[in-house]
């Protein structure tokens, strides 16, 4: 079949117009192997595509072809129909009162020709939040210090951290991405790099508030913690061989002394989860035996196959399935004491947590998932203004063909992993729901393509999750977006993302706060943007210069911008230009939510991230200069109330 055909059939965009206003045109050689590495994908008869029915007022979902009339349709779920009914017309109307969730359609017209559609009923819109404008706290997690965890900021630390935020008058606390990432590379530390966005990173563990925890468990620890606590950075490999030495030491304990009713729990938690769960253990011990990627592996094992998982779990390393489920076990445990905990203050949020946009192809989830998850294809951005030869993430995406084939059920399961724990999520680089960009292996980032994904059923499976956790859904919008694509969003109820640095006209000046949307979480700047006392001090284009790093401004331009940014303070009636002022700016808008980041409250210069470095700054490895105990002394609480007062329920006490 003709290359362009098949492009057509896959939905991959080989010629687009850059940000740069340059053609692109994919090399032949490229789009082959984004080709080859895409699942086939289904062209439908009598459809356009999945289908979508937003359970409100009479659903109808209109036909493309009706074949040889009646056709009749039927609707499957769990092995059972659902509903079934025929019609003449080029619509069906569909019956009231269809289950939510992930269906299969059958389609048959008179003549037996016959196709198997994927569907989602869905609310008509996503979970919206029962407030008027509240604010969040916003951490880096790892960066915590306090006198008492391992050198790393844990979930007991999120617990203090939740205290700290309702005094301060915040509905919740945001989070870095909290996914599992490669335990035996504990020094590669991103969390936007994960091995899988189903389980949590257990180095956010406290090992002491484990119920089977004693000191003579781990004799040293106290003093090997004390010397890991010291310091300006997380030091991650010597953490995470203490936090790994007391985790297995726990569980020892826990085998040979846990309660009945410990056990049970245990067992209730692997039930449930199942079979992910049970997958995610073997995959983890496979990992650990063969130590290569999974495609390297003995052939019995590149595939998740639950009969061959069952018997690792009933051998030889029952014991070691058993250790992986269990923490996953306390670090679920953990992470969903700290969101009960925000409830029973009465925050209106809770937690915030992030989801990456994809996930390492030698990982978890790429494993799980080899037809839906392209382990060949990265995703990454064209080349554009900052980035002359386009970007590649280095991770892999879900792609249209697997999820459709798969009901999207994948998608709902990564989804329900965060949202379980939360109150809001961000759901990083959310144009991926519309086309990502794909960059074949080998080849250079200007060298992708554009990939079409089907928006509507990926926005369903949001909506349809948000509704069933009755958590709201922040889609990180920013960068070059379709014509259209914020208002779709906005239909289905996702919220968007508004950054302040970037919400400038184009002579540079800042907009105003009537220009901020109401459904949106509004912030000053992000993990990869300066901090504010990095941007007023020019600390970020010294950082970058130094680096060798164009930072996309001269510092006449940051003067110039310095200057707008008093412009549209006064124009507000706010006269100075520290923190607080523009706080008090940010907490005008009409934004529901407004995120505060921590290193901003306590003055941090250096950002927490600097795109396009790995070793040469330290990414997500600085701690924070205060201990948790003593941030409260260090923020001028009444200006921050003053600041945010219009947000605050009670201004916090």
């Amino acid at each position: 079949m003709d290359l362009l055909v098949q492009a057509q059939i896959k939905g991959v965009q080989s010629e687009f117009i850059d940000a740069l206003g340059k053609l692109r045109v994919t090399d032949p050689v490229a789009l082959k192997s984004i080709l080859d590495a895409l699942p086939e994908k289904r062209v439908y008869r009598f459809v356009s595509g999945p289908v979508v029915v937003r359970a409100l007022g009479h659903p109808r979902t209109e036909l493309v072809a009706t074949g040889a009339p009646p056709l009749k349709w039927k609707i499957n779920g769990n092995a059972n129909v659902i509903a079934q009914g025929e019609t003449r017309e080029p619509v069906i109307a569909w019956p009231d009162g269809l289950p939510l969730g992930y269906h299969r359609l059958t389609l048959t017209d008179a003549d037996g020709v016959t196709e198997e559609v994927p569907m989602i009923v869905a609310p008509e819109r996503a979970f919206g939040g029962d407030f008027d404008r509240g604010w969040l706290l916003a951490v880096q997690l790892y960066s915590i210090r306090s006198n008492r965890n391992w050198g790393i900021g844990d979930f007991t630390d999120l617990a203090d951290l939740v205290r700290l935020a309702k005094q301060l008058g915040a509905d919740g606390v945001g989070l870095n991405p909290l996914h599992v990432l490669f335990d035996n590379h504990p020094a590669d530390c991103s969390p936007y790099s994960p091995n899988s966005r189903l389980f949590l990173n257990p180095l956010y563990i406290d090992v002491e508030a484990i119920p089977e925890y004693s000191a003579d468990l781990v004799p040293d620890a106290a003093a090997i913690a004390a010397r890991l606590r010291e310091g300006d950075r997380v030091p991650y490999a010597d953490m995470a061989a203490l936090k790994w030495r007391g985790l297995r030491a726990v569980f020892d304990a826990f085998v040979t002394k846990a309660s009945d009713a410990r056990r049970r729990e245990f067992d209730a938690f692997r039930t449930a989860r199942a079979p992910l769960l049970s997958r995610f253990a073997c995959f983890e011990v496979l990992r650990h035996r063969f130590m290569a990627p999974w495609w390297e592996w003995p052939v019995e094992w590149q595939q998740p196959i639950d009969a061959k998982c069952a018997e690792l779990r009933n051998g030889p390393d029952k014991r070691e399935v058993e250790f992986v489920e269990f923490v996953q076990w306390t670090a679920d445990l953990q992470l969903h004491a700290a969101r009960e905990l925000a409830g029973q203050l009465g925050m209106r949020v809770g937690l915030y947590l992030d989801v990456a946009v994809g996930v390492q192809s030698n990982g978890f989830d790429a494993w799980n998932e080899q037809m839906a998850i392209s382990r060949h294809l990265a995703v990454g951005a064209p080349p554009d203004v900052l980035n002359t030869v386009g970007q590649d993430w280095g991770l892999a995406g879900f792609n249209a063909g697997g999820l459709e084939a798969k009901s999207f059920v994948p998608f709902a399961d990564m989804l329900a992993a965060s949202m379980r724990h939360a109150g809001a999520i961000r759901l990083d680089h959310v144009l991926g729901l519309k086309r990502l960009y794909l960059v074949p292996r080998g080849f250079k980032p200007d060298n992708g393509a554009y990939v079409q994904m089907p928006f509507e059923a990926m926005l369903g499976a949001v909506v349809r999750e948000s509704a069933a956790h009755k958590c709201i859904v922040i889609g990180e919008d920013l960068g070059t977006v379709p014509e259209g694509f914020r208002e779709t969003m906005q239909d289905f109820g996702i919220w968007s993302y508004l950054v302040m640095m970037f919400e400038r006209d184009h002579a540079g000046h800042f907009r105003n706060v009537d220009y901020y949307r109401p459904n949106a979480l509004v912030t000053l700047n992000t993990h990869d943007l300066c901090t504010y006392a990095g941007w007023r001090s020019f600390s970020d284009l010294k950082m970058k210069r130094s680096l060798g790093l164009d930072p996309g401004e001269n510092d006449q331009a940051r003067w110039d911008a310095l200057g707008m940014l008093d412009e549209i303070l006064r124009q507000n009636g706010i006269n100075a230009n520290d923190l607080y002022s523009v706080l008090a700016f940010l907490s005008r808008t009409p934004s529901r939510l407004l995120a505060v980041s921590l290193e901003d409250l306590l003055g941090v210069i250096d950002q927490p991230n600097i795109p396009g470095t790995i070793d040469e700054h330290p990414n997500w490895r600085r701690r924070l200069p205060v201990a948790l105990d003593k941030i409260a002394s260090k923020i001028d609480l009444a200006a921050l109330k003053a600041a945010t007062r219009e947000r605050s329920l009670t201004g916090g006490s």
